[in-house]
C-alpha cells in the first residue's frame, strides 16, 4: 500500500476499500488470537478487557500505518509486549509470530486487492455469532461464579450464601472445656468418691 492504486475501468478496488479490508483483517486476526481471547474472557486486563482488545486492534492498525515497512519480527515483538503490559500474559507458544505473519500476509494481499482471506475470516466470525470468547468457554462457569461472589448482597442469589455464613463471634470453642470436678464432702468430713463418666 505504498501509493494510491490506479483504478482502471472500475475493476481494481479503491485505496479506501483496500485500507478498510486490511483494518478488518488486522482486527479479526487479533480477535481470533486464542491467547488474547482467553485474556479477555478472564479479565486478565482488568474489568475493561474487551475495551482494551479494541484499543489493541486500533493501535496495531495505527502503528502499521505509521510503519509500512514493519516486518514480522517487529510486529510480533509489539503484539507480545502489549499482551504482557496490558493483559499480564507472557505468550510463549509462537502464536504471536503466527498472528504477525498473518497480518503481513493480509497487508500484502489487501494491497493487491485480494480480500479472500479477510472475507474468509469475516465469514468465520459471523458463523461464530461474532464471539471470540468461545476459546474461553472452559472458564465461563468459574467466571460467572466469581462474579456472583463479588455481588454486594442486593441480589436474590446472594441470600442463600448469607444464610450459610457463620458469625465468627459465636464460634464454638475448638476444644471442649471440662467443667472442673468439685469434690463432694459429706457431714463427717469424708470426700465422696464418684465414678468417671465415659
Amino acid at each position: 500500500m505504498s501509493g494510491p492504486m490506479e483504478v482502471s475501468g472500475g475493476s481494481a478496488p479503491s485505496q479506501e476499500k483496500c485500507k478498510a479490508q486490511f483494518e478488518l483483517g488486522v482486527t479479526l486476526s487479533l480477535f481470533f488470537w486464542p491467547s488474547l481471547s482467553l485474556a479477555v474472557v478472564n479479565n486478565w486486563g482488568g474489568p475493561d478487557s474487551k475495551d482494551k482488545r479494541e484499543w489493541f486492534a486500533q493501535t496495531t492498525i495505527d502503528l502499521l500505518e505509521e510503519n509500512p515497512d514493519a516486518d514480522g519480527e517487529w510486529i510480533e515483538t509489539f503484539l507480545l509486549q502489549v499482551m504482557l503490559d496490558e493483559f499480564e500474559v507472557n505468550v510463549d507458544d509462537e502464536s504471536g509470530y503466527e498472528v504477525a505473519e498473518q497480518i503481513l500476509r493480509l497487508r500484502k494481499d489487501c494491497g493487491k486487492g485480494d480480500f479472500r482471506e479477510v472475507e474468509s475470516m469475516k465469514e468465520r466470525w459471523d458463523r461464530k455469532g461474532g464471539k471470540s470468547e468461545d476459546v474461553g468457554k472452559l472458564f465461563e462457569k468459574r467466571e460467572r461464579n466469581e462474579e456472583e461472589d463479588e455481588t454486594d448482597g442486593s441480589e436474590d442469589d446472594s441470600d442463600d450464601e448469607e444464610d450459610q455464613d457463620v458469625d465468627m463471634d459465636e464460634a464454638p470453642p475448638l476444644v471442649r472445656v471440662k467443667e472442673p470436678v468439685v469434690p463432694e464432702v459429706d457431714e463427717d468430713g469424708f470426700t465422696k468418691v464418684t465414678k468417671k463418666k465415659r
